[in-house]
């Protein structure tokens, strides 16, 4: 073979092998999800991931701290978290966004105590144990509910616990109250007798924050609004099956039946856009965590939303 037809060859060769060489990775969306959303249990009883073009790597969290972290250093893609969470991490200068909100009955938040327990009212708790963990619905709450009642931040002694930790706590008498989700709430009732002296209903927004990592926003937009569009039709399909959903949840999840239907039964979730109304309930909920020196800096919500995905809710 003389030089030229070599140097040809290679040519050709090069050309064949390109594709190859040059073929895009697959993509992976990294998805962090919470019990209170079981955004993985109905996206998958659902079926509606069938045929996606990409593949989701779905990560557990038992609050919204560890999820939000996990979204600062850009191990997640996508998160599910309360909005206080959100908040948080955003007052961080973190590289995340708002690109969705989620919405439940405002009774799946609330303020437990024990079956027991002569506290009536969160007058009733001067002194008292309460859990909660920093960043979530935990603080939140029982803050909104002291300054409700016109009763200082340090009326109650704040307990740091994680929520599978104060929810064995508080049967045994160690802890006096606990704030907390579903369906922790429906354990708590049904197994231990625990009883709401009151819930996030005319208390705070209970928004929560489907959150986006900004470089992933720029390198996975494509695979996160097609996402963001089979995650609605699997909620509309949660409305339309809940108790079989519930069922197969409880399965999934290694929780009882009874749990699973208790919450589900009332829970009506839904997800969509980042509206009016959620951008007024974010910027509310900010003000109210700088307000009681929650949040470290007054903190303007609108730079830390984006709306580019408002078709996505649309379709």
């Amino acid at each position: 073979m003389n030089l030229s037809r070599f140097v040809r060859s290679l040519l050709t060769s090069a050309l064949f092998a390109a594709p190859l060489a040059y073929a895009a990775e697959p993509v992976v969306l990294h998805v962090g999800d919470q019990n209170y959303y079981n955004v993985r249990a109905s996206v998958e009883a659902s079926g509606v991931l069938q045929g996606a073009p990409y593949t989701v790597d779905w990560k557990h969290f038992q609050a919204a701290a560890p999820l939000a972290e996990a979204l600062n250093t850009g191990a997640l893609d996508l998160g599910f978290l309360g909005d206080s969470g959100f908040l948080f991490l955003a007052a961080k200068q973190a590289p995340v966004k708002l690109i969705g909100v989620s919405r439940q009955n405002p009774d799946t938040i609330a303020l437990l105590v024990p079956k027991d327990s002569p506290v009536k009212t969160i007058a009733d708790l001067k002194g008292k144990k309460v859990a909660y963990w920093p960043g979530a619905w935990s603080q939140q709450l029982t803050l909104r509910a002291l300054e409700k009642a016109d009763l200082p931040e340090n009326y109650v002694d704040f307990i740091k616990l994680m929520p599978i930790d104060a929810a064995a706590a508080l049967p045994q008498g160690s802890i006096d109250a606990f704030p907390v989700w579903e369906p922790y709430i429906s354990q708590q009732i049904l197994f231990s007798g625990a009883r709401p002296i009151l819930t996030a209903k005319n208390l705070m927004p209970g928004l929560s924050a489907i959150a986006a990592s900004t470089p992933s926003i720029d390198s996975k937009r494509e695979a996160i609004a097609d996402f963001l569009v089979r995650l609605k039709k699997a909620r509309a399909w949660v409305d339309n099956n809940t108790d079989e959903y519930a069922d197969l949840w409880a399965k999934k999840a290694n929780l009882d039946q009874n749990v699973s239907r208790h919450w589900l039964r009332q829970a009506h979730m839904t997800v969509g856009p980042v509206d009016a109304q959620a951008a007024k309930d974010l910027q509310s909920t900010a003000d109210f965590l700088f307000k009681v020196k929650a949040l470290p800096t007054e903190l303007a919500t609108a730079p830390i939303i984006d709306n580019s995905f408002q078709q996505a809710f649309a379709e």
